[in-house]
């Protein structure tokens, strides 16, 4: 009798400003549904809040929840927003790696990331960010021009309506913690992200993806673009759900998690 396969381990990355708290629902459903299941802290987060983000960093806190499996386990990654560009980004560094190393990546969930990060709009909530941080009053004045011009439309030359919040890369506040990042790490994760595409990640994956978005939320500016980028690509828009589409829509986010998962499983 032939035993059926070890289904495959999984890795949760949050959101900028956030922490693995936010997986608190998706980590209780995974392991009810017989998955070994972890969801970390990335850099200047959480447990890591004393240490500055960059993606070498991140990729450090990733690969050591990897080998926290055990040799030859079959992992996904699933990731929020910041988590999301960092998973995509792991998984084209493992796909760079092939020809020199065993990957165990078996899959992606990308949720809410679906807006290319390179470009104007990054730079400028960078900017923002850079100096909300200085707390000057020249850097303050900068501040609001820089918001206005993001509201006017500079991500993706969509308009606003007055009093609209200014679109984030980071996920929103959902569950309570402990500790709660400064400005500083916006900064430091959107420098790192402002040289990269994610759709040029997507291209580099050798690894089935799922990107999964709320309806509501709006940075879904090029998801069309991202799912063609991508050799096995599965877009999922949860209905109601905002940008933290884990925490607005949970049960309808897990039962697509499920299906994700059994399709990396059958590869």
């Amino acid at each position: 009798m032939s035993s059926s396969p070890t289904p495959p381990a999984v890795v949760l990355v949050h959101g900028m400003r956030t922490s693995s708290a936010i997986w608190a629902p998706q980590l209780r459903y995974l392991h009810d549904a017989g998955h070994d299941a972890v969801a970390v802290d990335l850099p200047a987060h959480g447990a890591r809040h004393e240490d500055r983000f960059t993606l070498p960093a991140a990729f450090d806190v990733v690969d050591d929840a990897v080998r926290s499996f055990g040799p030859g386990r079959p992992v996904a990654l699933v990731g929020l927003s910041l988590g999301g560009y960092t998973s995509l980004a792991y998984a084209a560094r493992e796909a760079s790696r092939a020809g020199t190393s065993s990957s165990r990546l078996v899959g992606v969930v990308a949720a809410a990331c679906c807006s290319d990060p390179r470009g104007k709009p990054v730079a400028l909530f960078r900017d923002v960010a850079h100096a909300t941080v200085g707390g000057l009053g020249a850097a303050r004045r900068g501040t609001r021009a820089a918001l206005a011009r993001l509201r006017a439309g500079a991500l993706g030359g969509r308009s606003r309506a007055p009093g609209t919040d200014v679109p984030a890369i980071a996920g929103d506040t959902t569950a309570p913690e402990t500790f709660r990042p400064g400005w500083q790490v916006v900064t430091d994760a959107l420098t790192q992200l402002a040289g990269r595409s994610s759709v040029a990640d997507l291209r580099a994956a050798r690894v089935p993806v799922w990107l999964v978005n709320g309806a509501r939320d709006r940075l879904r500016l090029e998801e069309q673009r991202h799912l063609a980028a991508a050799a096995d690509g599965t877009l999922v828009v949860v209905p109601g759900a905002g940008h933290d589409v884990n925490s607005h829509a949970p049960e309808a986010f897990n039962r697509v998690l499920s299906q994700a998962l059994r399709d990396f499983g059958r590869g």
